[in-house]
């Protein structure tokens, strides 16, 4: 299958691992973003394969797992309320919130959907006129753009008994506030290749000029990884640090215009909160005045207490690379998929869950 066997090829991947291996000399901290990186390396054994000197961590880039307790709990609240329809994707049914999740919520009686797309949602509130449907938007720059365009339709159609409750996430803020932060160890990014389909490689020039730390933009499957990570160790062992992007078959400098341009219309930037990280300023967006008919905050005057992240749960430790999911004392003890302490263990992009599914570590890290 084109674009993606290719991309599967054993012996491809033997001549990049045998690259990586000739060209490594010092230790390096790699960072991949995208949880969908992290299955990808993890479930094929990748990190395995590497040399010693080569440490990939986990970076923030799961959405489902950065969305914080207290945005699940606006999410719990709204289930709750008389006449509402809750929609979401799958993964966000199971996370926890400071008392309970969405599927708690539902098996005490809330209305709550899966569903794959806003667009189902915007179709689902034409079909009950008579109650609120909420989408719960959750995702990096690659799914805001069919949030907003959601809005874009209900607002064309007549539809006033839609809204979404937003928890949508940029990457970049999120890359500067680990290279910020005073125990950061990382020495190069791997970029996700689909947030960069959708925003181009513009953003990217300026984190990587002021924190000196190269950054290559790449696919998901094992080749696409494997050069990627061979472009970052030979920026290293240079001295350089640039820009690369492996993942040229989809991105383009300037993204999706169309995409970015939807988003414009509908949302602005704000602060947002992280799930372990805090508030990141200006790494979110939020629904804009022009729309806040379908903010659900402004439409539910939304106004519940800030809860307080799980102790338990060091997702913000890993999130920032500063911890694998093996050496959290709960891992595949108190916390697993079927009773997860945080979001890490249930988002099929999770760290948590891919070590707890695919990785050989999960053998000597639980008793």
């Amino acid at each position: 299958m084109k674009y993606l066997s290719e991309y599967r090829d054993p012996e491809l991947v033997r001549q990049y691992l045998d690259q990586i291996h000739e060209v490594t000399t010092k230790p390096w901290k790699i960072m991949e973003i995208c949880g969908g990186q992290t299955h990808s390396l993890v479930k094929n054994g990748i990190l395995d394969m590497l040399p010693d000197k080569i440490t990939m961590v986990h970076g923030p880039g799961c959405p489902v797992c950065v969305t914080p307790v207290s945005i699940i709990d606006e999410a719990v609240w709204l289930s709750k309320q008389p006449n509402v329809i809750i929609c979401s994707f799958g993964d966000m049914l199971r996370v926890p919130g400071s008392h309970k999740s969405l599927l708690e919520a539902k098996a005490e009686g809330a209305d709550v959907r899966i569903l794959y797309s806003p667009l189902e949602a915007v179709e689902l509130a034409k079909q009950n006129p008579d109650k609120e449907v909420v989408f719960f938007a959750v995702g990096f720059e690659t799914t805001a753009p069919a949030n907003a365009l959601s809005i874009v339709h209900a607002d064309k159609s007549g539809v006033k008994n839609y809204s979404i409750l937003a928890s949508h996430v940029l990457v970049p803020p999120a890359m500067e506030a680990i290279l910020g932060d005073p125990e950061n160890q990382i020495d190069a990014f791997l970029a996700a290749g689909h947030v960069c389909t959708i925003m181009g490689t513009e953003e990217y020039y300026p984190v990587v000029e002021k924190y000196k730390t190269p950054v290559v933009i790449t696919g998901f499957e094992p080749v696409d990884l494997l050069q990627g990570i061979l472009m970052a160790v030979q920026q290293l062992e240079k001295g350089e640090y640039k820009l690369e992007n492996q993942y040229t078959r989809y991105v383009q400098r300037e993204g999706n215009r169309m995409a970015q341009q939807t988003m414009e219309q509908v949302f602005e930037v704000s602060d947002r909160m992280w799930r372990g990280i805090g508030t990141i300023p200006q790494s979110g967006f939020e629904v804009n005045d022009r729309y806040k008919m379908y903010n659900s905050r402004v439409k539910f005057n939304i106004d519940i207490p800030t809860a307080q992240e799980n102790p338990s749960c060091i997702s913000g430790d890993i999130m920032k690379g500063l911890k694998q999911p093996f050496q959290c004392p709960n891992f595949g003890t108190h916390c697993k998929p079927e009773h997860p302490l945080g979001a890490p263990m249930v988002s099929s992009e999770g760290a948590c869950a891919a070590y707890y599914h695919y990785s050989s570590a999960t053998v000597s890290a639980v008793p």
